[in-house]
């Protein structure tokens, strides 16, 4: 008896793959042998890439915060201290929101800020 080789489930199998490569170019895009491998390597990317986004935004955040916080007078590692010393849990992500968007608002996190070092400091030992 002759072997069955089930061609409707390859054929959806390759067309799975075909349609996941489309926009490569040349015969990544056409040719099943080199779209496979195509988009194994680029699902590898997309899930190591999905890990390093939160890293890319955080120091994203950080330099926005670094440049508001410069225009105030202080900088970015004295201000994250003085948040801290005044009990202010605000993330980074909220605080380059609210530097970008309400100014008055982070002025007046970075006054408390400052005003949170200066206490520390002047507190004697």
């Amino acid at each position: 008896m002759p072997r069955a080789t089930n061609s409707p489930a390859s054929r959806k199998r390759r067309k799975r793959v075909l349609l996941r490569a489309k926009g490569f170019r040349g015969f990544r895009s056409k040719l099943f042998r080199y779209a496979k491998d195509a988009v194994r390597k680029a699902q590898q990317y997309e899930y190591r890439d999905r890990k390093k986004r939160k890293g890319q935004f955080r120091r994203l955040w950080t330099q926005r915060i670094n440049a508001a916080v410069r225009n105030e007078g202080i900088n970015y590692s004295r201000f994250i201290e003085g948040l801290k010393a005044a009990g202010i849990e605000a993330d980074r992500k909220i605080l380059s929101d609210l530097a970008i968007t309400d100014p008055a608002a982070f002025s007046a996190i970075v006054a408390q800020s400052k005003q949170a070092l200066e206490a520390k400091t002047s507190k004697p030992s």
